[in-house]
């Protein structure tokens, strides 16, 4: 007799095939560059789906992927997730409504973790753009985007994050020498956020070198 799975499969295909067309824009548009980054979607109140560590983001399958639980240990699989799983699924464990992770490493997002890694923080203000973030209704606003050490300890750097969700609101962080997190209630948002970064990063970087 075979044991029934924790998840519902139809749920985690759903998810799957929603993460594998997001995944191949976001490679192609080198946002994934080698095997980095990692991508995960909600399926229940315990469970998501996250790439398996180690795969080319822009040639995904369905083997790709895994279910881990909200601890981030895997699920009816024999697969490895990502070191970084803690990173989301801590996202999943403090909002209910949070329904997609994503996690790149673009050029820019790269460079600028480590432009203002000194002042642990990259200021966005007066940018029209900021009104992609959910929550936000005018340009008139400031969001610092903050900077973290990178760091192999996932628990201490879970840590961290936790104490800034606490500071609140926060649509993403990046990690020095890394890269970017953003998340939101569904694919669509987060890409917005992620999209929304991305561009406001690159401008940052771009006033920086004209100004010098």
């Amino acid at each position: 007799m075979t044991t029934p799975l924790p998840y519902d499969p139809a749920r985690l295909s759903q998810c799957v095939a929603e993460l594998i067309v997001n995944t191949g824009e976001l490679a192609r548009a080198g946002l994934t560059p080698a095997t980095s980054s990692n991508f995960s979607m909600r399926l229940d109140d315990r469970h998501a789906a996250i790439t398996v560590s180690g795969r080319d983001k822009g040639r995904l399958n369905d083997d790709d992927f895994m279910v881990v639980d909200f601890d981030g240990q895997p699920v009816a699989t024999d697969k490895r997730p990502s070191a970084e799983t803690g990173l989301h699924t801590q996202i999943y464990r403090r909002f209910a409504d949070i329904g997609c992770v994503l996690h790149t490493h673009s050029q820019n997002q790269t460079v600028a973790s480590r432009f203002f890694a000194g002042q642990g923080h990259i200021r966005l203000e007066g940018y029209e753009l900021l009104k992609a973030f959910s929550g936000n209704s005018t340009h008139e606003t400031t969001i610092d985007l903050p900077v973290l050490p990178n760091s192999q300890d996932i628990p201490a750097l879970a840590a961290q994050v936790e104490r800034l969700l606490d500071a609140g609101p926060l649509w993403g962080y990046l990690i020095e020498g890394h890269g970017l997190y953003a998340w939101g209630v569904d694919m669509a948002q987060a890409r917005r956020h992620l999209d929304a970064f991305e561009f406001l990063i690159a401008c940052e970087l771009d006033l920086r070198r004209l100004r010098s």
